[in-house]
């Protein structure tokens, strides 16, 4: 999504990953309320804005059903609100902190497919260690409506029938699973000196590690760099370099990196893609050179690929492709970030991902201890 004018002075204002990588697809018509709880990296008095993209960022599996660009339908939000969500993170909200987000000065917007948009300003309150609710109810007609995003919860989410977005209190509401729908940005007004990027997939997004806790790398790196440099998390499930190569919504919103973009991109494109090296290179290359001719002063700091466990023809594949990485044999690369060193087991199987950083025996998701030993090298190397 384009950066208005009007936008600069904001950063994005969480370290979760809003990006969408999945579609709402029904039979009937339906009205539903969403509500989030998310801890923004700052509390007290706070400005905020939320951005909204209605296109799909990044392919999930196969992409029979969300690929990169596709445009959601038409679909119409009811109401939207935000307050002070507490501690515990239930679907209860603190009395009187309720503030309704407008739009152009009107409390409901009819969203077109494709389309992007930002709220007017609010102002809240959130006393130290409290967290953001984030609640709104959507109306869309039958067939495919809104873009959200799929994989595993890492934040504390609800859902409920009907139109709820101020209702205090939890009846009616279940847990979601699954099931995450928001805003594609969250910012608020903050003075930074420098901006960063993370643009990747399921490990950049913290799949695997354990809800609420933001103890994935990006997240360890944002709290060690302090709120002076703003940091905004593109990852996103299941999504490969190819998606961004389209040069649609989820590579846009990179565009809008004005300091340094971290790419992270490889695992999927090696694995589900089914790419070969040169594929995977030129794709890389390609969103090097989109980037760069966006933005000429813009840092690229290009990951290697992460360990993913592959074997035979795939893991040649992971080979090769690092190894031009490393030799830096792609154009526009201000610096090369070995994160791929940091997680590997020892020669001669770099490939396999070190056993104690597994999400799970058979899952080679990096888990929260393999977030620390990320972060840990990053700042060292940074």
């Amino acid at each position: 999504m384009e950066q208005s004018q009007s936008l600069n002075g904001y950063t994005s204002a969480t370290v979760v990953a809003t990006t969408s990588n999945f579609i709402m697809v029904r039979e009937e018509p339906f009205t539903h309320t969403y509500r989030t709880v998310i801890r923004l990296r700052e509390q007290g008095t706070l400005k905020l804005r939320f951005g909204f993209s209605n296109t799909v960022d990044s392919t999930w599996e196969q992409g029979t059903i969300a690929w990169a660009g596709r445009e959601g339908g038409a679909w119409r939000i009811e109401a939207a609100c935000i307050a002070d969500g507490g501690r515990d993170r239930n679907c209860s909200y603190k009395e009187g902190t309720l503030v309704h987000l407008t739009f152009g000065g009107e409390s409901t917007r009819d969203v077109l497919p494709g389309e992007q948009f930002y709220s007017d300003p609010v102002e809240i309150c959130l006393p130290d260690g409290h967290d953001l609710m984030f609640s709104w109810t959507l109306s869309a007609g039958p067939g495919a409506s809104i873009p959200y995003n799929t994989e595993q919860m890492l934040v504390t989410a609800y859902d409920a029938p009907g139109i709820r977005a101020s209702q205090p209190n939890e009846a009616g509401f279940r847990k979601s699973d699954n099931l995450l729908v928001l805003p594609s940005w969250i910012g608020y007004e903050k003075d930074t000196v420098q901006e960063l990027v993370f643009f990747g997939d399921s490990i950049t997004q913290g799949v695997r590690t354990a809800q609420d806790e933001y103890d994935y790398w990006v997240a360890k790196i944002a709290n060690q760099l302090g709120l002076a440099c703003g940091v905004w998390n593109l990852g996103s499930g299941w999504a490969r370099a190819y998606d961004a190569a389209t040069d649609t919504a989820w590579l846009r919103k990179a565009k809008q990196g004005k300091d340094k973009i971290v790419l992270c991109l490889g695992v999927n494109d090696i694995d589900i893609g089914c790419r070969t090296a040169e594929q995977l290179l030129s794709d890389l290359q390609d969103i090097i050179y989109r980037l760069k001719n966006h933005n000429p002063d813009v840092k690229i700091i290009l990951c290697t690929v992460p360990p993913f466990n592959f074997v035979e023809e795939r893991e040649q594949i992971w080979r090769t492709v690092n190894a031009r990485i490393r030799g830096l044999s792609l154009s526009g690369v201000d610096r090369v970030f070995d994160i791929a060193e940091v997680l590997s087991q020892p020669a001669p199987h770099e490939h396999l991902l070190q056993r104690q950083y597994m999400s799970s025996e058979f899952d080679p998701h990096p888990n929260g201890l393999a977030g620390t030993r990320i972060a840990e090298a990053f700042l060292r190397w940074y």
